[in-house]
């Protein structure tokens, strides 16, 4: 449905639709149908049908005539009718079906001439039964036919050779199908008249014909198979053959490979018997010539893997043992893998036809266009059929007439688009053979009272006296063995007897030149980023340079008790351990391209010991402080006690702890377990432009043989310890002591390395196969912390002491008057007169309250003894004085205190109001508290 989906359910007026059928069925009746204007389609009385096409060479007959029932393509249903022409009669089955299965349902026949061979009056004849592989994997029968025949007619006229016999030949089409092979042996052993010899062509079929034939006592002779295991005498004791092994390829194979140089090559193969031994042949002659077989791929059907296989194993130099007909597909394959062209070179046999690759096949699917270019460039190795020598053998023919006859035969067909046309000559010898041994073999059998007419299946004497008569036959004939290679240019000869090669010195190369037998993978080492190494390195050494001046004036200030306080000795470790830091930075970045590959250890050593090292002295002496400063300040019953004296020999003790696990770790993973040089592969790269080359990237690294372990104790540890003193360090933000009067900063430069480092260090193992990404990555990690660390460090002591000018020592700052003692009382004195006045002026309101609610009670007082007579009371009689319970006491009138405040009363005036100058020492810390 050109244009609409099978989902629509009415189409338009003048619509056509095409029928296309699967695989090899063609469409027998209307090919398209179209939509007429009455709503119906056109030509639906006739059928459209997928079928599938019996052999069209039943479809001729030689000397004949073919009537095909109905009209049309060979398909299920034809029916053949045969009819010889005057002169010939017909043998086999004058008609024949053709079934579903694609195939006819009887042997083609075949016209013989009845003409008068005038040998005598008492001429018998024997009978020859052969198979001839008409079409199938190699269709050489197509010529090897006509070339026995045009043998026969010649033998036959000849009165000096059989003169009392006839030759007959009776043949049937293999399709070089050893199943249908099995079925036309029965035949032509089980219908008469009696075969005298079998003549089958194409291994597969030979092979099959040769194991049977020795139950019926007949010999094989055979035109056409190449099949190294055929050589085997004791599984096949009756074969001969006229066509050379396979494995006459393999030693001009060999020279070959060795001529242009390859080491390496590929094989690929169909799986039949002719090409396994012929490849187990193959491998071991490379082998000898120290050439390897390094990709070995095979099929049975479906090409399609074994190419794909051979594309990614970077096969080169393949070659090819297939039959024709698997030719295509496999090229097919190569032409969709892009197997070909300048850089591969293919070896295939050379028996194919000329234009093989150009004939159309319904097994493939692509075009001839695409064949061409895929095949382009191949080499074949084949067997020179034909004799180059004009000389006159048995047949008294030269190879030339013989050619010219051949032709006539073939009634002008194309010898290009003709199967087995370089093996026909084979073919024209094997019954030139057969007819010069069976007239060998007349005088003996007669001598034994035996006659060649009297042959059965059971008769071993004249099967006997047959072999021995072919196997010392020797003539000259119209073939020759001697091995040419060819392209579409003959490019020399090789000749097996003498291991002499001819060379023409016609190739030509699509490249210019022999290709490589594999892809030239060239080794490049991927090197640090120079410009990267070279910024970095300038920020460490500024970083080094800020190090020195650190310590320079850590040093040289140790004196001044502001720098006492901050435990200098320890800072002195942290500005070395940054320096130290920093200088691993330098071995960090080298590699291959600065040191060579023995040295290379040596560097992996140095960035060890100086980053562990440097760590280990800045962020160990920072830690301590942290360490101590929770230890002894963030205790409740120490921090009633702020001058507890801190002993330094436990810094540099704790310190000296830190540093010496370090160490020892370090020892022992050099010992153990040594740094040594590792390279990384990667994938490989095609460089640009058209070459035939791979880079192999490869990357140095550091490595041992249990890096991961030693990275993971050393990681684990490196963490608890980092993720310790980030708890130290907020444990102890809100503590405030003299003895480390920096910790807050170290806090802070603690903060700072524990975040970066646990950021680096898993993110370096993933970048550790990107060399630039990976040095960037921990070296500015590295040169970050160090510059945080030394500025939150030394910075604010240098401005301190720049600024305030506290740059007297500890005794200078003793004599001094004001000295920072004093200050500091003076400070607190000020800060205590402050809280005075507050306090005074709370106790000012409250006395004001005291004076309202006396006067208040005084008024209560007076109303009640208004009212109520009192008594009369004794003046001295206290208790008359006192108030009711609940009641503040009476004021006087000079403002007595009432009791309460009895104890305190110096600190007030008569009228009420505290002295600003009366306060007593001895109730300050009662009134401050």
């Amino acid at each position: 449905y050109r244009g609409l989906t099978q989902d629509v359910q009415i189409l338009p007026v003048d619509y056509e639709i095409e029928y296309i059928c699967r695989g090899n069925r063609v469409i027998v009746g209307p090919k398209v149908r179209k939509c007429l204007p009455n709503g119906t389609w056109t030509d639906l009385t006739l059928r459209s049908r997928c079928l599938l096409m019996c052999p069209r060479v039943w479809t001729s007959l030689e000397n004949g005539q073919v009537t095909v029932l109905p009209p049309g393509p060979p398909v299920e249903g034809t029916v053949l009718q045969y009819n010889c022409l005057t002169g010939f009669r017909l043998v086999g089955r004058n008609s024949t079906l053709c079934t579903k299965l694609g195939k006819w349902d009887s042997p083609k026949p075949v016209c013989h001439c009845e003409c008068a061979v005038f040998k005598g009056p008492s001429t018998k004849k024997l009978y020859i039964g052969a198979l001839f592989p008409m079409s199938g994997g190699w269709p050489g029968g197509q010529a090897c036919l006509p070339s026995a025949q045009m043998a026969l007619d010649l033998v036959n006229k000849r009165t000096d050779i059989l003169p009392d016999y006839e030759l007959e030949l009776i043949y049937y089409d293999s399709m070089c199908d050893p199943g249908e092979a099995t079925k036309l042996l029965y035949d032509l052993l089980y219908t008469e008249p009696i075969k005298i010899v079998l003549m089958p062509g194409c291994s597969s079929v030979s092979t099959l014909v040769a194991e049977a034939a020795r139950m019926w006592n007949l010999i094989v002779l055979s035109y056409g198979s190449s099949s190294p295991a055929l050589s085997n005498r004791q599984r096949f004791p009756t074969f001969f053959r006229t066509h050379p092994s396979a494995t006459l390829h393999n030693p001009t194979r060999v020279q070959l490979f060795q001529k242009w140089k390859w080491t390496k090559i590929a094989t690929i193969q169909q799986t039949t018997e002719v090409f396994t031994s012929t490849l187990d042949d193959l491998e071991q002659r490379v082998k000898e010539a120290g050439i390897e077989i390094s990709v070995r791929q095979s099929f049975l059907t479906d090409p399609a893997v074994a190419v794909k296989n051979l594309k990614r194993q970077d096969a080169r130099i393949i070659v090819g043992l297939f039959y024709e007909t698997e030719a295509r597909k496999v090229f097919c394959e190569v032409f969709k893998e892009k197997l070909y062209g300048k850089k591969y070179v293919w070896f295939l046999i050379g028996w194919y036809a000329d234009n093989w690759f150009k004939i159309k096949d319904p097994s493939i699917n692509c075009t001839v266009e695409n064949m061409t270019e895929a095949v382009e460039g191949h080499v074949t190795t084949e067997i020179v059929m034909l004799n180059p020598e004009t000389v006159r053998g048995a047949s008294n023919l030269t190879s030339q007439e013989f050619l010219e006859q051949l032709m006539s035969r073939l009634g002008g067909k194309n010898p290009e688009e003709t199967g087995g046309f370089q093996e026909a000559p084979l073919a024209y010898d094997a019954v030139w053979a057969l007819a010069l041994a069976l007239n060998k073999t007349v005088e003996p059998l007669k001598a034994k009272g035996r006659r060649l007419e009297d042959f059965n299946y059971n008769n071993h004497d004249i099967t006997a006296e047959i072999y021995r008569a072919l196997n010392t036959s020797s003539f000259e004939g119209v073939s020759v063995s001697v091995v040419k290679c060819s392209g579409y240019k003959k490019i020399g000869y090789y000749d097996s007897t003498k291991g002499n090669l001819s060379w023409f010195g016609n190739d030509k190369w699509i490249g210019g030149a022999p290709p490589a037998d594999q892809t030239v993978v060239i080794e490049e080492f991927r090197f640090l980023s120079q410009k990267l190494f070279v910024s970095v390195s300038v920020f460490a050494g500024l970083g080094i340079l800020l190090g020195i001046v650190c310590l320079t004036f850590n040093i040289y200030n140790s004196n001044v008790r502001y720098i006492q306080n901050s435990q200098p000795y320890l800072n002195n470790m942290t500005a070395v351990g940054c320096m130290l830091s920093l200088a691993a930075v330098f071995p960090l970045g080298i590699d291959g391209l600065h040191v060579h590959r023995v040295r290379f250890p040596v560097v992996c050593q140095f960035r060890l010991w100086l980053l562990g090292l440097g760590f280990s002295l800045a962020y160990g002496s920072m830690f301590t402080k942290i360490w101590w400063v929770h230890t002894v300040f963030t205790k409740k019953d120490e921090k009633k006690d702020k001058r507890k004296h801190l002993e330094p020999w436990k810094l540099y003790a704790t310190v000296g702890v830190l540093l010496g696990i370090d160490i020892l770790s370090l020892m022992i993973w050099q010992i153990v377990d040594p740094l040594h040089i590792t390279v990384e592969k990667f994938t490989r790269e095609a460089p640009k432009g058209d070459l035939d080359v791979l880079i192999q990237p490869l990357l140095e690294h550091c490595s041992s043989e249990k890096m991961n372990t030693w990275l993971g104790v050393v990681y684990g540890y490196k963490g608890l310890l980092l993720l310790l003193g980030i708890f130290l360090a907020y444990e102890t933000k809100s503590v405030s002591t003299e003895k480390i009067n920096d910790h807050r900063a170290v806090g802070m430069a603690i903060y700072n390395v524990a975040v970066l480092c646990m950021i680096t260090a898993p993110v370096t193992m993933i970048l550790s196969s990107q060399q630039d990404a990976s040095f960037a990555f921990a070296s500015l990690a590295i040169v970050f912390s160090v510059y945080i660390t030394l500025v939150v460090l030394f910075i604010p002591k240098m401005r301190r002491l720049i600024t305030r000018g506290e740059w007297q020592s500890e005794q200078q700052e003793t004599m001094k008057t004001g000295s920072s003692t004093n200050n500091n009382d003076e400070e607190k004195s000020r800060q205590l007169e402050r809280e005075n006045k507050e306090l005074q002026k709370i106790i000012q309101e409250k006395e004001e309250r005291v004076s309202e609610l006396r006067n208040q009670l005084t008024e209560r007082q007076a109303l009640r003894s208004r009212s109520t007579p009192a008594p009369p009371a004794s003046q001295n009689d206290p208790k008359s004085l006192l108030p009711p319970p609940g009641y503040p006491l009476p004021s006087s009138d000079n403002h007595s205190l009432p009791p309460s405040f009895s104890n305190s009363s110096n600190l007030y005036q008569p009228d009420g109001k505290i002295g600003r100058n009366n306060c007593h020492t001895s109730r300050l810390q009662l009134l401050y508290k």
